[in-house]
């Protein structure tokens, strides 16, 4: 018998989309892929070079459960030039990617039934870790009018006696939409832990985005360098906690995972030391795509009240063509070949929307408009 944590995961529908349309290549199809938010760049030289040298050298093997000292320092001095905030080494553990940093924060934070609060939308996994570890989420709807933004007093709405964390994500998935400075601060103030995932840091085109850490030590930040670096596939994050949590951590990861894999840890040393320009350039084009996508999509009669100005989402109101927003997003695929992420994969709230993706190349995003075009002419 399976159990039941097992059973009652929900799917991670943008994987349904994109396997669906990896089935329809394997027929001769070709798909504009729309749904995933992968960088389309390569990953930096540098990196590579890096990650070549330490598996030539031999540095293979177990590192420290925390992770390579160097690179701890290097994600100190990170944090210490962009955001003014003081961090020491140990309250920083290095991951295989985000994810398990996720995993381990709730497991350290979460008794059984404890609640966490989260945006809707949210990323659409979030829920599933809450759940996964006992804890409740419970949703503060975020509306499109209002930059898809916490307010605070909806929060406060919504703490308990029950209340373990806040979880913010900004810059946001699946929206792109920055929380603002104010509006971050005043989160800060509550009583509860908050948990910020800052893995879009560094992807934003207009203002700036500011880490939790800078209002408050009571917060858990999630951080990696998948999004920022074009390194999905080599899995490095990190977790920065307060210092009573590292030591429980450290032993959650120590049984679970062990250690982040050595020689992309390497790779990460040389990614905060080297691939600033690298960054720039992937940067400038990701601008030039989102105001590309934004353009078109208002002209097919797409909603984008305020203008997302980070990570590579645009999140559009997609109710001039339908409110299931699931059986919209596979009839595109099926119909106009082109990938996008239903709404409804993150949060009820996020129903009659479409997630584009701008993390491809602007003939192909330019090809997908084209297609979404006739294909709305044929409704």
């Amino acid at each position: 018998m399976v159990a039941r944590r097992a059973e009652e995961i929900k799917p991670f529908i943008v994987m349904d989309v994109l396997e669906k349309a990896c089935e329809l290549e394997c027929q001769g199809e070709e798909i504009i892929h729309l749904e995933v938010g992968e960088p389309d760049f390569d990953t930096p030289d540098c990196v590579k070079a890096a990650a070549t040298q330490a598996i030539e050298e031999g540095f293979t093997h177990y590192t420290h459960s925390l992770g390579l000292l160097e690179l701890r320092e290097a994600i100190c001095d990170y944090y210490a030039k962009v955001y003014q905030v003081d961090l020491d080494p140990e309250q920083i553990l290095v991951t295989s990617g985000s994810s398990p940093a996720i995993f381990m924060i709730f497991s350290a934070l979460l008794e059984a039934g404890d609640q966490v609060i989260i945006s809707d939308p949210h990323y659409a996994c979030y829920p599933n870790f809450i759940r996964f570890v006992q804890g409740e989420p419970i949703t503060v709807p975020v509306f499109e009018d209002d930059a898809f933004q916490y307010r605070p007093e909806a929060i406060k709405e919504k703490i308990s006696t029950r209340t373990r964390a806040i979880f913010i994500n900004s810059p946001s998935n699946p929206t792109g939409n920055l929380l603002s400075q104010e509006r971050m601060q005043a989160i800060a103030e509550f009583e509860p832990y908050i948990v910020s995932d800052e893995i879009y840091h560094g992807l934003v085109y207009s203002g700036a985005a500011h880490s939790i850490l800078e209002y408050t030590d009571r917060a858990f930040v999630l951080n990696g360098f998948s999004k920022l670096f074009a390194m999905t596939g080599l899995r490095l994050g990190y977790l920065i906690a307060p210092r009573e949590f590292m030591r429980p951590i450290q032993k959650i990861h120590q049984n679970f995972f062990i250690s982040a894999n050595a020689m992309v840890q390497k790779a990460g040393i040389a990614a905060l030391k080297h691939a600033h320009e690298d960054v720039a350039r992937m940067k400038a084009t990701y601008d030039k795509r989102r105001r590309f996508m934004i353009r078109r999509l208002r002209e097919l009669g797409f909603g984008i009240t305020v203008e997302p100005t980070g990570a590579f989402y645009v999140f559009a109101n997609a109710r001039h063509l339908s409110d299931d927003s699931y059986a919209l997003a596979f009839d595109i695929l099926n119909n106009a070949h082109v990938g996008v992420a239903p709404g409804i994969d993150f949060g009820a709230n996020g129903e009659g929307y479409l997630r584009f993706s701008y993390a491809n190349s602007i003939e192909n995003i330019a090809e997908g408009m084209n297609r979404l075009e006739a294909y709305i002419k044929t409704r």
